[in-house]
């Protein structure tokens, strides 16, 4: 029984179980390992895939231990040729198509042009935040977890009109085509987008101070590590390799767990820091952790 990443995992794992299913398999990219621990419980690890160009863990950061237990990954040890050679031998159709590029739920259509389908537009204005309204803290001061990890907020009056667009819904930050919008030294940017106001920040170049920050934050209700036993209690630290988008490269970071909040501190400053996207955390190859960013 093979399911689709975009299906809600648990009402899937729920149906087939109910149907006297023992597992689900999906072709995800990515492994499983049974640890037991002291107890001589068992304990399910979620490992990147083997094909490191097409590990897809990422997308799984919110697993549970009991999803886990009866999910399995048949394809998850290969690398991408190789269950494409399965594929040719077993004579199936699917065996020289292309990788999917779009939402495979809804077929052969890429997100822009789906929103466009499904959203109404709505012009607002698109307007440019010049690098002068940045302050460089002094190089002693110590910035704290707070504001290392602060979400800049952008009003009309912060920068000029550069042109026009077609609803604020339609950009992510750090998107560059789709703006229309030229005559600048650099391309331009999405820093930052108020769609209650349903105007799109933007910023002159990819080195854009309001592209970058060096942390971020997620709230305690929004944090679900997928093993349970290494969870952090407040005033706890562990290092990490940690992720915010499919496809980027694994960075390295700290935790710092609060009360109300786990903050994930990276070495280097990150671009595009998007809040309602999963970052995942991970020790080695495995996946132990995952939040939405505030």
């Amino acid at each position: 029984m093979l399911c689709n990443r975009e299906i809600k995992f648990d009402v899937f794992l729920k149906i087939a179980l109910s149907l006297g299913a023992d597992y689900v398999a999906t072709g995800h990219y990515c492994q499983k390992e049974t640890v037991t621990d002291s107890d001589g419980k068992n304990i399910y690890r979620l490992l990147s895939g083997a094909d490191g160009n097409k590990d897809q863990s990422y997308f799984l950061c919110q697993l549970t231990q009991e999803q886990l237990e009866k999910t399995l990954f048949p394809i998850g040890n290969l690398q991408k040729k190789e269950v494409r050679k399965i594929a040719l031998d077993q004579d199936l159709v699917t065996a020289d198509k292309k990788d999917s590029q779009g939402l495979c739920f809804i077929g052969k259509v890429r997100l822009p042009e789906f929103l466009q389908q499904q959203l109404k537009p709505k012009t607002g204005q698109i307007i440019e935040i010049p690098r002068s309204h940045y302050e460089t803290p002094a190089p002693d001061k110590e910035l704290s977890l707070e504001e290392l990890s602060f979400k800049r907020r952008y009003q009309r009056g912060d920068g000029k009109v550069k042109g026009s667009h077609q609803g604020a819904h339609f950009f992510t930050i750090g998107q560059r085509k789709g703006l229309a919008v030229g005559g600048t030294p650099d391309p331009l940017f999405v820093v930052d987008t108020d769609v209650n106001e349903n105007i799109v920040f933007v910023g002159q170049g990819k080195e854009h101070p309001g592209l970058f920050r060096k942390a971020l934050k997620v709230t305690e209700a929004a944090t679900h590590w997928v093993r349970p036993d290494l969870k952090l209690e407040a005033g706890e630290t562990l290092a990490v390799m940690a992720q915010i988008r499919y496809r980027q490269s694994l960075e390295k970071a700290c935790l710092h767990a609060t009360e109300k909040f786990l903050y994930v501190v990276f070495d280097n400053k990150q671009s595009a820091i998007t809040s309602g996207q999963f970052v995942a955390w991970y020790s080695g190859n495995e996946l132990i952790g995952s939040g939405v960013i505030s």
